[in-house]
């Protein structure tokens, strides 16, 4: 068995003693071996491209997150895996690993990579906590000019920008903090730019129930910059308008107004 498949089987086992109740049992009852593949690292089956069905939840709020449940021996296994697909990426640009400069790259590597998709290891339930507070206020609130970085899930290269949210309180409010942290778990993940403001904008929504939420991201990305069309200067704009600002024109501009960015 090589390196590989020995990490692969650590991590499964890992995961099934994660979800094991005291009598032994899965917690949902049934066997998760075959669900559980969805979570591993260095394989080549489909499964392990994406998250099982099972775990696609609908409320966006409760979804967890693929490294949520992570313990050490994961983590390290995880990072021992990529570690070692990082050295043959270098055999295969031509370099040689074994030279100074480039001795410690595959590991560094594997724990930046580590760290620029640490968003899989939180949950928006968990990052939300009960950071809800019951007030009255129907005014709109905007927190803007939030820094991003990603990661495009296409190349791998990043992309970042600032983020502008705004929504209208029906009797809630959220910490304003946990809307730069909502921000942070999404856009440390694999993403488009599409998919990560309409996420943000649906976990607001939900979290506080508010009469709307708007979401605009700006950003540069170095898939257009260092490859492909390599236009400097080009930056890439997306909205998400939910409730009333996707019904009503003058909340709408009134956002627009005050969240340049």
């Amino acid at each position: 068995m090589s390196a590989t498949e020995q990490c692969v089987t650590t991590i499964q086992k890992e995961k099934q003693l994660a979800t094991l109740s005291p009598n032994g049992h899965t917690e949902n009852g049934h066997n998760d071996t075959e669900d559980d593949t969805a979570f591993t690292v260095g394989t080549t089956n489909d499964n392990c491209r994406r998250t099982s069905m099972r775990d696609r939840r609908s409320s966006v709020y409760d979804d967890n997150a693929l490294r949520e449940k992570d313990t050490d021996s994961i983590h390290n296994d995880r990072l021992k895996s990529m570690t070692s697909f990082y050295k043959d990426i270098l055999i295969s640009v031509g370099e040689d690993p074994s030279r100074e400069g480039l001795l410690k790259t595959p590991k560094r590597a594997a724990e930046a990579m580590l760290f620029f998709t640490k968003g899989y290891e939180q949950c928006i339930g968990d990052v939300v906590n009960d950071a809800i507070f019951e007030e009255d206020c129907e005014d709109m609130v905007i927190v803007k000019d939030i820094d991003i970085f990603s990661l495009c899930e296409h190349h791998l290269v990043p992309f970042f920008g600032k983020v502008a949210v705004g929504y209208l309180p029906k009797k809630k409010v959220i910490g304003l903090s946990k809307i730069a942290r909502i921000v942070e778990v999404y856009s440390r993940r694999l993403q488009v730019q599409e998919r990560l403001t309409r996420q943000i904008a649906e976990a607001i929504q939900e979290a506080v129930e508010p009469r709307g939420v708007a979401v605009i991201v700006e950003c540069v990305h170095m898939c257009m910059v260092m490859r492909g069309a390599q236009k400097v200067n080009s930056r890439t704009t997306t909205s998400s308008m939910i409730g009333v600002f996707r019904d009503e024109h003058k909340t709408r501009e009134e956002f627009l107004s005050l969240a340049k960015i």
